[in-house]
């Protein structure tokens, strides 16, 4: 018997139908390739809340230390405005000389309400210190560390130091909301509050020219 070869149509229909699937079209009667899932978008990170952590960490300073918090309830939270020459520097030469040299000392201006709490820890601590005549002060560099711990405060071991001459001074950021303080029991004593330093931290920088 000899055998049927297929007719010609047949072997291109078939031909066509390869072709066809190998391009992603859908056959009738085949199932369709479900298609890509789509990538997901990048998550956006959120802007942070910096009135919001603000009022946090005073919310924290007023439970470390409540007599401050009394004393200090209702005072702006705005920075005042003041006045000043257009490039901010004094209008006699000299002055302004002198301003230019020791621009590196500058601060920062403290609102009311932070320069409040700075008065009420400076006036606490120079009563624990024995007043202005310092009676009863720490004679020693630990002494005067382990006296503002147990205070609340939190110094570093470079923030309570001794000079050449044995003089004790601090250095301190009130915890939680500054601002800083800074204190010489060099009779008479002195304990004052103030902003940080435009360069940064509660330590006066050394440099200048």
């Amino acid at each position: 018997m000899t055998p049927r070869t297929p007719p010609a149509s047949a072997v291109l229909l078939a031909a066509g139908l390869l072709v066809l699937t190998a391009c992603g079209t859908t056959v009738p009667g085949t199932a369709a390739a479900p298609p890509p899932s789509p990538s997901p978008s990048p998550s956006l990170s959120p802007t942070p809340d910096y009135a919001a952590r603000a009022a946090a960490a005073e919310a924290r300073h007023d439970a470390l230390f409540p007599e401050v918090a009394a004393a200090c309830a209702g005072k702006p939270t705005a920075v005042p405005s003041r006045s000043a020459t257009p490039d901010g520097l004094p209008t006699d030469p000299e002055a302004r000389k002198y301003a230019e040299n020791h621009g590196y000392k500058q601060q920062g201006t403290l609102t009311p309400a932070a320069q409040c709490r700075g008065d009420a820890h400076a006036a606490r601590i120079k009563a624990a210190l024995g007043g202005s005549e310092g009676k009863g002060a720490p004679r020693t560099a630990q002494e005067l560390g382990a006296l503002l711990t147990g205070m609340g405060y939190k110094p570093e071991p470079p923030d309570v130091y001794a000079s050449s001459t044995g003089n004790l001074s601090f250095v301190l950021s009130i915890p939680e909301s500054g601002p800083c303080v800074t204190g010489h029991l060099t009779p008479p004593v002195s304990v004052k509050a103030h902003a940080v330093y435009v360069e940064g931290g509660c330590n006066e920088p050394r440099g200048g020219h």
